[in-house]
């Protein structure tokens, strides 16, 4: 999964990200509307969590933009605008969900997870071939009866693969799953990662397309 988080508040944005980075999620922060405008521009996200009250452009403003430009990316909104008048508002500019400051971090990476699963058509959000069984709500991988333990980033691959079977994903496409504009893109990571999901979950589980990138199969 990756987001666009749009916060101007220096120390909510820090806690969101670190959050986010324990759940496996990738996440691009922008601290301001335009820079936000900038980012949906040149970047696919799973979903944008967007606080309203930003500096310059206002997520309201940004939001109705997004939507008049047909870009259909979840929005979650994060506020203190907390009167009915002003979430009425907020949820008729576009957003998908809203959350009131302040708020409780497990519940936001809940919704957020919830919002992204509905976004993707999946609310059962289960994933099974095989031996092997993927719940990408309680984020539990079996393989029979065993339950298989992942890396954050092996998970953020996972997730990203289970998600679309079927389809292949590019090295680029799987590399925007595991980092942010502030980290730094490891040579070989996604080789790395994908030949720890083989061993735990069976060589044939994800299928190297040669020249493509990575998938698994459409069940």
């Amino acid at each position: 999964m990756k987001i666009l988080l749009v916060e101007d508040d220096v120390m909510i944005g820090e806690n969101i990200q670190i959050a986010l980075d324990g759940e496996g999620i990738a996440s691009d922060w922008a601290k301001d509307g335009t820079a936000a405008e900038a980012a949906l521009a040149t970047h696919t996200y799973d979903a944008v969590l967007l606080d309203l009250g930003l500096p310059g452009k206002d997520g309201i403003e940004l939001l109705r933009g997004m939507r008049a430009r047909s870009d259909s990316t979840p929005v979650m909104a994060v506020t203190a605008r907390d009167t009915v008048p002003e979430r009425v508002l907020g949820l008729k500019a576009g957003a998908d969900d809203y959350l009131i400051k302040p708020f409780d971090l497990e519940e936001l990476i809940a919704r957020l997870h919830a919002l992204v699963r509905r976004a993707r058509g999946n609310t059962e959000s289960v994933y099974r071939h095989g031996e092997v069984l993927v719940n990408a709500a309680t984020r539990q991988v079996l393989v029979g009866d065993r339950q298989v333990i992942l890396s954050s980033r092996e998970w953020a691959i996972l997730d990203a693969l289970v998600a679309r079977p079927g389809a292949i994903l590019s090295r680029g496409q799987l590399e925007e799953r595991l980092y942010g504009w502030s980290s730094d893109v490891e040579s070989n990571a996604i080789e790395v990662y994908i030949h720890g999901l083989r061993k735990k979950l069976g060589q044939q589980f994800v299928i190297n397309v040669r020249g493509l990138g990575y998938m698994v199969e459409k069940t």
